[in-house]
């Protein structure tokens, strides 16, 4: 090729980047000129509150106010929810916001949201009754239980699933291909993902399976001896009194449940909601199916931090690290996310698990065993900072359970 030809691809070339890359900045200033707030003034955002607060909490409640009408403000979400629990009771429960903005209906404290990926937490202690029962067993391999999970070229244990070092794939996020399925049972799934091969020998890395959470749940369905959704409602869900949480439905009364959102553009909130296209999370079984309310994850994590649902030795057994061969701990346990934050200005464990819908964050559930705190906080759109807005009101609530209660007067 001549150079007279190389310098004219050359040109072309650089032309077309530079059409694109103003292409791309024509959007982003369409996006950011035609974005409208959705709530202008933090303080004129709609709330509702599930009860006035004890005095003793009314600090910091009117603080986790402020918290709460400020992210919806600076972030641009339609809608938050809100619970906190402390020494296991709930303290504080409120809705701010929109669950739905054509029709301006407000979040309520018992109004459902979609809680992704957090749906793990609940199914790992689904996990747990069946341990304490002598049904599953952590070391067993996983086709003991689920014989439609095809054998690999090395074992796969329930430990190893559980943990997310089983080298089992994972989905596309939100072009995930189980949105447009529909399963009837958690082994229905399987079909699109167990003929995979292991993405690593099972143990020796971390990586985050949807997939196999889904196999978890029809290795639960199996132990179990019944459907898997009907073994949550009647062990964990009734038992709590978690009236609100049930399994997402593609179709259906959306009286009560919020409608869902996905960012317009660059997965940012800022520049303003769509309506989330129609989705189908029943294949996604314990791994993303369950739809919910702060105040039901709140009366789950008391559960299982209190030691009502399970035993503690099988909530500590959970809620520890696995560690690599190479001695690195993967910073999650069986079905629990577990990180060291600070708080009241001290390093503290936090235990629990986000939300993931369509790849972004919309919802949260925090523990922190050390101090008696719960606090779930819920989005109805996804790319929320749902995790840091949930530590800075722990922080709140921290600041007056480490202070004594003032005296009753006489």
């Amino acid at each position: 090729m001549s150079r007279s030809r190389i310098e004219t691809w050359v040109a072309l070339g650089a032309v077309a980047i530079g059409l694109l890359v103003t292409s791309l900045m024509g959007v982003w200033v369409f996006m950011s000129a035609t974005a409208t707030p959705l709530h202008p003034t933090p303080g004129d955002v709609p709330t509702l509150a599930q009860s006035v607060p004890l005095p003793r909490w009314a600090g910091a409640v009117e603080q986790g106010r402020r918290l709460v009408r400020t992210a919806l403000s600076e972030q641009n979400l339609p809608g938050l929810s809100v619970a906190v629990g402390v020494g296991g009771e709930i303290v504080w429960a409120e809705g701010f916001g929109w669950a739905d903005l054509g029709k301006r209906v407000p979040v309520a404290p018992d109004t459902r949201f979609r809680i992704g990926t957090a749906s793990v937490a609940l199914t790992s202690a689904a996990v747990g009754l069946l341990l304490e029962k002598g049904r599953l067993r952590l070391d067993d391999e996983i086709q003991a239980h689920v014989p439609a999970f095809p054998r690999k070229e090395w074992p796969v244990t329930v430990r190893q699933v559980m943990g997310h070092t089983a080298g089992i794939r994972t989905d596309g996020g939100d072009e995930g291909p189980l949105f447009s399925a529909h399963c009837e049972r958690p082994v229905d799934a399987l079909e699109h993902f167990a003929k995979h091969a292991l993405l690593f020998e099972p143990g020796t890395q971390y990586r985050y399976s949807s997939y196999g959470w889904i196999l978890m749940s029809a290795a639960v369905e199996a132990a179990a001896d019944e459907p898997f959704l009907r073994f949550m409602r009647t062990q964990i869900f009734e038992p709590l009194r978690m009236d609100d949480t049930k399994a997402d439905e593609a179709t259906g009364s959306t009286a009560d449940r919020a409608t869902s959102y996905f960012p317009r553009f660059a997965a940012d909130p800022r520049y303003g909601p769509d309506p989330m296209r129609e989705v189908d999370y029943s294949c996604y079984a314990g791994a993303s199916v369950f739809q919910s309310t702060p105040s039901d994850l709140v009366r789950f994590g008391m559960a299982i931090s209190r030691g009502t649902l399970l035993q503690p030795a099988t909530v500590a057994l959970l809620q520890t690290s696995l560690r690599l061969p190479s001695g690195e701990e993967t910073g999650y346990g069986l079905g629990w996310d577990l990180e060291s934050v600070t708080l009241d200005g001290k390093e503290t464990r936090m235990v629990g698990h986000d939300g993931e819908l369509l790849g972004g964050m919309a919802a949260s559930l925090m523990t922190f065993p050390d101090h008696g705190i719960v606090v779930a906080v819920t989005s109805n759109i996804s790319y929320a900072d749902t995790p840091a807005l949930g530590l800075r009101i722990a922080q709140a609530f921290a600041d007056v359970n480490l202070r004594p209660a003032s005296p009753t007067p006489d």
